[in-house]
């Protein structure tokens, strides 16, 4: 059974939370192509005061059509009070 995008973002964070044990942030992006859904998100690296010195990692994890974890990894670090270019 395919899963629609809500349930798919939904087990992305569940499953990275689980695999890096760090704690999500924010969902970036969502899309589709031939290897699966690919699922950005960012989670905090390290918890700083003040808040916007937290260090966030952008994290991207590929599922596919049941909910199951192919592939993750980290793409890059930013601080929070750090703007991201598009």
């Amino acid at each position: 059974m395919t899963m629609d995008i809500t349930d798919v973002i939904l087990k992305a964070r569940e499953k990275l939370n689980k695999v890096t044990g760090l704690e999500l942030a924010t969902t970036l992006k969502t899309n589709k192509d031939e290897k699966g859904w690919h699922v950005s998100v960012e989670m905090i690296e390290k918890h700083s005061i003040p808040d916007g010195m937290d260090i966030l990692a952008t994290y991207e994890a590929i599922l596919d059509d049941s909910g199951n974890l192919l592939e993750f990894n980290r793409q890059r670090m930013r601080k929070r009070m750090e703007t991201v270019e598009p």
